[in-house]
Formats: structure tokens, sequence, C-alpha cells
């Protein structure tokens, strides 16, 4: 993650032409789409993973509770 940071334009750039090269203009925004809707179902899973671990930890176990007699 960090190599990421140090890049500069020209890596960029190279970068950038490498893809064309390899997957053509018409292809990008296809891919662009793909990449798109994965991320968002990536970070709905993520959410939805973390509102049940909230609601988990809200819900009191049965240990929690008093003994009623």
């Amino acid at each position: 993650m960090v190599l990421f940071l140090n890049m500069g334009g020209m890596e960029w750039v190279v970068i950038i032409f490498a893809i064309l090269l390899l997957f053509g203009g018409r292809k990008i925004p296809e891919l662009m789409k793909g990449l798109g809707s994965g991320i968002r179902e990536f970070n709905k899973a993520k959410n939805d993973v973390s509102e049940q671990l909230k609601e988990g930890m809200k819900e009191p176990s049965k240990s929690d509770k008093p003994d009623e007699k």
C-alpha cells in the first residue's frame, strides 16, 4: 500500500498506457463497471457483518439475565 503513495506522475502514465494496450479502449468501461459493482458488493457485505456484530453485542445473553425463582 505504501508503494502506491510513492508513485509519481510518469509511473501512473505508464500504468494507464499498459492497461490501454492490454484491454483496449472499449473494454475499460466494462472493467470499471465490474470493479465498481464488486466494490459495492464488498462494502454492502462489510456493512451487513458490522451491523450483525453490533446487534449481537446489544442482545443480552442468557447468562447475563438474573435467575427468576
